[in-house]
């Protein structure tokens, strides 16, 4: 017994040795909480279009940058100048200068009395020909292909060929031809493209409808019916695209013709007045996206956690 009390007495020692040398793993920060990325998305409607831009204006004056803008038919004309780098006041010069000319190409074709050419041209001589790529601000344009309906998101590549297949308005606009594969309108399968925005990463969506409701009686004239035609089209996807959003911003812009350039000024200043009444719900979103991305589960697992969506106000 007494030969092994020394040894008994020596093992606390040894083992405080070994817990010295053994390796001690440092704890780990958590991830640090990203900042929500907001969409905007600007809905198609031809010459309404002109009332993203007082919204961006406004959107932008109040430090509200959306990191994605998602665009169908004029919405990606807009929103494709907008992502390329212009700022708002020089969206408004190009608004106010802009002649029916400057984009209009007659020809004669069984598919439409527009070629878009012009168009396309425009938009690249003014995103300074970068590639969609290249902009600084995330850009997707939404158009349809002819041949199958079915909807293509355009985030790369061309950005005056993206656009313009995005605004050809069937049997106004010659379809335009990528690869190979005829596009158009992206109105006819997604006018106010939310999903989309939601399936490139968007936290917070804010949505611009421009878009008309069908109304009894619009069918006295060619472009009365054609207005009537596109609404119809697009009611069912809007019905369930909108909801998805998480502030709506309505223009009022419904007495404005899907090609009535005269009337841009009107619906630059009626974007402006929409956007400042939602100005309040817009930060309230942004702040419910950063709560939801701060809390534990979220920062676990960075990137990974949906925010979910509340009823757009």
């Amino acid at each position: 017994m007494r030969r092994l009390l020394p040894a008994v007495l020596l093992l606390p020692v040894l083992l405080l040795a070994a817990c010295r040398h053994a390796p001690v793993k440092p704890v780990e920060p958590p991830p640090p909480v990203r900042e929500p990325v907001v969409a905007l998305v600007l809905g198609g409607g031809g010459a309404k279009g002109f009332a993203h831009i007082g919204v961006i204006k406004v959107l932008e004056s109040h430090g509200i940058k959306p990191q994605l803008v998602v665009g169908t038919s004029a919405g990606s004309f807009v929103g494709g100048l907008y992502a390329s780098g212009l700022k708002p006041f020089e969206l408004q010069q190009l608004a106010l200068q802009l002649q029916e000319s400057d984009v209009r190409d007659l020809t004669l074709s069984r598919q439409g009395f527009l070629l878009g050419q012009k168009l396309q041209d425009y938009v690249n001589a003014r995103v300074g020909q970068k590639s969609i790529q290249d902009f600084p601000i995330r850009f997707a344009a939404v158009a349809t292909e002819a041949d199958t309906g079915r909807k293509v998101i355009f985030t790369r590549g061309n950005a005056g060929q993206a656009v313009r297949a995005s605004c050809s308005i069937p049997n106004v606009f010659v379809p335009a031809t990528i690869a190979g594969k005829q596009y158009v309108d992206g109105g006819l399968v997604s006018p106010i493209p939310v999903e989309s925005a939601r399936d490139l990463g968007a936290d917070v969506v804010i949505a611009v409808d421009i878009s008309a409701r069908p109304v009894a009686g619009q069918t006295r004239s060619a472009w009365a019916l054609l207005d009537q035609t596109i609404n119809i089209m697009g009611q069912q996807s809007i019905n369930r695209e909108l909801p998805q959003a998480d502030v709506v911003i309505r223009p009022n812009v419904l007495g404005v013709g899907t090609l009535d350039l005269a009337s841009k000024h009107q619906s630059l200043l009626e974007g402006e007045r929409a956007a400042q009444a939602k100005l309040q719900d817009i930060s309230a979103a942004i702040a419910r996206a950063r709560e939801l991305l701060a809390s534990p589960a979220a920062r676990a697992t960075p990137g990974a956690t949906p925010v979910p969506v509340a009823p757009a106000r």
